[in-house]
Formats: structure tokens, C-alpha cells, sequence
């Protein structure tokens, strides 16, 4: 069955793995991020968690030296038995620099970079 052109993503997923704080409810879960774009994160289910679809969450992503790190504030959009995706609903501009350096370096294409923020600012 051939994809839809409507169901191509307008953003890029980078493949990232990097320790991560996930903030919700007042309760905090270490975990992992198994991929980031300009427009969300998706993160690997820690245990116990139990928290329903939509609700506002902020995501710590510690760089290489964990002195630096892309604070996300983020809404739940989907569950998985091993995996939480989340959309960004805010980022700070030092965050969001760090993670224009990280989709920068991952494209290795400043068109197809361009373009993407060029979606974001829409």
C-alpha cells in the first residue's frame, strides 16, 4: 500500500540517545531519549508509569558533560508498552539552540534545516 504524501513528517527525527529527567505530576523519572526533533521528543516508558494522554510535562535532556541540557515543556500525545511520545509546547532559546546544533549536526543539510524552523515558525 503506497504512504499518503499527507502522512510525510515535516520534521526530522534524530536518533539520541541520552539520559534524561522526565517531570510530571510533581514525580520525577530518570530515562532515555530514543530520538529528538524541533518538534518533540520521544522517550523510553519508565516504570511505574501512569500518567494519561495530554497531560503537561517537562523533559531535562543532559548533553554530553550534564552540565548542559534542552529543557523541553512538553505534552503527552501517545503511550506504549515501551515508549512515550511527547510535542514540545514550549522551549527556552538556549535549549532550542542546542537542539538547532544537535538536528544541524545529525541533517548535515542547512536547506532541509532552514525548512524545518521555517514549519516551526508556522
Amino acid at each position: 500500500m503506497p504512504a499518503k504524501s499527507s502522512e510525510k513528517r515535516r520534521f526530522h527525527r534524530i536518533s539520541f540517545d541520552a539520559d534524561c529527567e522526565l517531570h510530571c505530576h510533581d514525580e520525577v523519572w530518570g530515562t532515555e531519549v530514543l530520538d529528538i526533533s524541533l518538534k518533540g521528543v520521544l522517550l523510553k516508558r519508565p516504570e511505574g508509569w501512569s500518567v494519561p494522554l495530554k497531560q503537561p510535562c517537562e523533559v531535562i535532556v543532559h548533553l554530553d558533560d550534564h552540565e548542559t541540557a534542552i529543557v523541553m515543556a512538553v505534552e503527552l500525545r501517545h503511550i506504549e508498552e515501551e515508549r512515550l511520545g511527547f510535542k514540545c509546547q514550549y522551549i527556552d532559546l538556549e535549549s532550542a539552540t542546542h537542539l538547532k546544533r544537535l538536528v544541524e549536526l545529525n541533517l548535515g543539510d542547512q536547506a532541509l534545516l532552514e525548512r524545518e524552523f521555517g514549519h516551526l515558525i508556522e
